[in-house]
């Protein structure tokens, strides 16, 4: 069967690999539809750390349960759609110990450190997989990015009482949008596209900034009342956001930091105690599926206009060419299996 592997930086090819046999207690996972994630063009310019090379890529998953093994309860059966947990933790370290796997230690996320999804057929263990009968395998394909976004919020503790700013409305940040928007919180949508904007309005934002066309300090000053934002979620990964963050959340405000910044950050750092601002990382989920998949359920997120391209199998490796050369408009692109 097809896989796309990415073998060395800027460079990726279709190969022929096995199809997988599945112990007792795993699923064969029919893959369906599959998401590129921002972190595959990172790997792919070779900014991405944890990155192993060659590898399969892909994480984000739609797919049909073709086989069950023996030990899989009852509960999943052939022919049930789901999504798939793509982490892999080792259940002994420091943070899994407090309950924390998303951030293992030696965690091992699909197409990072472990074969990816883009390809046909995944053996998966059945405690990673999350059904759902109502939702498309395209919708079941964006669930993944977005828990990221919606354990970002979690954990900047978003309430209807915060005024929360996202910078970057990349599909993991449009994930942030719509869990601070659930939440009640007033939004504001920070993106240098205007079409991203635009798509977060649907979501629900409160206000959209663009930084190329106005003040970022001046247009969030007079939004906030002067007082900033209580929440800024950091979900590009530049020194020029990461610093932005630290700068305009208000005083006793909490930043979330989900971005890999591509270099090293010099930060003010006066303003973290005179601020006394909580800065709080965020990795992969915890948790979050079952509460994206009854969100994307309620049809109330813009499936459609997030997802900007749909490709086959055969024309992925032009299609990441292309997306490293022209990376603007881009929201989510996706493989379909069944597209020739």
């Amino acid at each position: 069967m097809k896989a796309l592997v990415i073998t060395e930086v800027g460079k990726t090819e279709i190969q022929e690999v096995e199809k997988p046999n599945i112990s007792s207690e795993e699923v064969l996972v029919k893959v369906g539809m599959v998401g590129f994630c921002g972190g595959d063009l990172n790997s792919f310019r070779g900014l991405f750390p944890l990155q192993e090379y060659p590898n399969i890529i892909g994480h984000e998953v739609g797919g049909t349960i073709e086989a069950i093994g023996e030990n899989v309860p009852d509960s999943l059966s052939i022919g049930t759609k789901v999504t798939v947990y793509p982490y892999q933790n080792c259940g002994t370290c420091v943070a899994c110990r407090k309950g924390r796997p998303n951030c293992c230690k030696t965690n091992k996320t699909m197409g990072v450190r472990r074969p990816g999804a883009m390809t046909r057929y995944i053996a998966v263990p059945y405690q990673d997989v999350f059904p759902s009968e109502k939702l498309s395998l395209k919708e079941l394909a964006l669930a993944e990015p977005l828990t990221v976004g919606f354990h970002a919020a979690e954990r900047g503790r978003v309430n209807e009482e915060d005024c929360v700013a996202v910078l970057g409305c990349g599909i993991v940040g449009m994930g942030a949008i719509a869990s601070s928007v659930e939440r009640g919180a007033k939004v504001i949508a920070i993106d240098l596209d205007d079409n991203k904007l635009e798509i977060a309005k649907k979501i629900g934002v409160a206000h959209t900034i663009n930084p190329s066309k106005v003040d970022l300090h001046e247009t969030l000053q007079t939004i906030t009342n002067q007082d900033g934002p209580d929440v800024i979620i950091e979900a590009v990964g530049s020194p020029t956001t990461y610093r932005a963050a630290v700068e305009e959340v208000a005083f006793t405000g909490r930043v979330v930091c989900i971005g890999y910044a591509k270099k090293d950050v010099d930060f003010n750092t006066s303003l973290f105690v005179q601020k006394e601002i909580e800065i709080l990382g965020s990795r992969n989920c915890l948790g979050d599926f079952p509460i994206v998949i009854q969100y994307l359920e309620s049809g109330r997120f813009p499936v459609d206009e997030v997802v900007s391209k749909i490709v086959s199998i055969d024309e992925a490796p032009q299609t990441m060419i292309d997306w490293d050369a022209n990376p603007v408009g881009i929201t989510k692109i996706m493989i379909d299996f069944d597209q020739e």
